[in-house]
């Protein structure tokens, strides 16, 4: 049989998504369009707040404004077409839409890996070198940061979405999942796919095993620092500036860390059936830790809580 590719008779891919769950689709529209709309809004806010308040011109509320736009990128790279899945069964994607919904995601995972262990590197250098961190954490020094956090995710993305999209792919064209996932994807593909798995074992070293390590370390330091605070008020005071990046990282990393060590391999090998759980659980990681990021950094935060009722009366006022 001749080999198909992306330049094959098929012009697409079928996405199954929910379409053996009639009556969980409604529900999860209405759930994830709801969680979609806060996303937007709280995320939204975030980056004006740190736009417009100069109070929080600081490296640390840039990475945040970083992260927020982040969200915000990632969710819309597949909420929509999860949305359009739901109303549409058996939802028909074009290759080239598929490669790009891939790529997307696939880059805002990876960036939102390498930012998440730059801010706390951000937290290290505040609370254990509270006096250097003027010149450590410099304008200079945390733009190249942030910035070099989008490039490794988007080099990597193009490699594994450059791997994925030149294999060939013949017969089935129905991805089994919500949207066009890389790992679903590859399914599909008739052809050995070791160089693929590889690839992605060599990244989820560089960019989850390196991040957790090295925040891991920062965290040690951190709270290593902050036990030696002889007042009470200062320990808490000191805790409160990185309780909210800690409480990001433990479920940002613990969904994905669970979501990949799932038995996702025996999937690759040729097992069609991928129970509802490996649908839902991309979801949470996709969707919901998104929602949470900007309640879990404003919540305790009185400098994003006052900016944020600055911002109110101001804008009511000019309209």
């Amino acid at each position: 049989m001749e080999k198909a590719n992306w330049s094959s008779p098929v012009e697409g891919f079928i996405i199954l998504g929910l379409s053996a769950y009639p009556r969980l689709e409604k529900i999860f529209f209405v759930l994830i369009l709801l969680m979609y709309l806060v996303i937007l809004l709280g995320n939204g806010v975030l980056i004006l707040v740190t736009i417009l308040d100069s109070r929080l011109h600081t490296p640390m509320y840039f990475f945040l404004g970083n992260l927020s736009f982040l969200d915000i990128c990632y969710t819309t790279s597949s909420v929509p077409l999860i949305l359009d899945g739901f109303l549409t069964p058996r939802k028909t994607i074009s290759f080239s839409a598929c490669a790009v919904q891939m790529f997307l995601s696939f880059a805002m995972g990876a960036t939102e890996c390498v930012l998440l262990g730059m801010m706390a590197f951000d937290r290290y250098v505040a609370i254990c070198n509270p006096l250097r961190y003027p010149v450590v954490i410099s304008k200079a020094a945390y733009v190249p940061m942030a910035v070099s956090s989008w490039a490794l995710g988007g080099t990597a993305s193009v490699v594994h979405t450059s791997l994925t999209i030149q294999l060939p792919f013949c017969g089935d064209n129905v991805v089994n999942h919500l949207a066009c996932e890389l790992l679903a994807v590859l399914k599909l593909a008739c052809t050995d796919i070791s160089i693929n798995v590889i690839s992605m074992g060599v990244t989820n070293v560089i960019f989850l095993g390196v991040p957790v390590l090295f925040i891991s370390v920062s965290y040690v330091f951190i709270i290593a620092t902050i036990l030696r605070i002889p007042s009470a008020d200062g320990r808490k005071k000191a805790f409160s500036t990185c309780s909210a990046h800690f409480t990001v990282v433990v479920i940002f990393y613990g969904t994905l860390l669970f979501m990949y060590r799932k038995p996702k391999s025996k999937a690759l090998l040729g097992d069609n059936k991928e129970d509802l759980s490996d649908k839902l659980i991309p979801v949470f990681y996709g969707v919901v830790i998104p929602m949470l990021n900007p309640i879990i950094y404003s919540l305790r935060n009185k400098d994003v809580k006052a900016a944020v009722r600055n911002l109110v009366p101001q804008k009511c006022f000019t309209c």
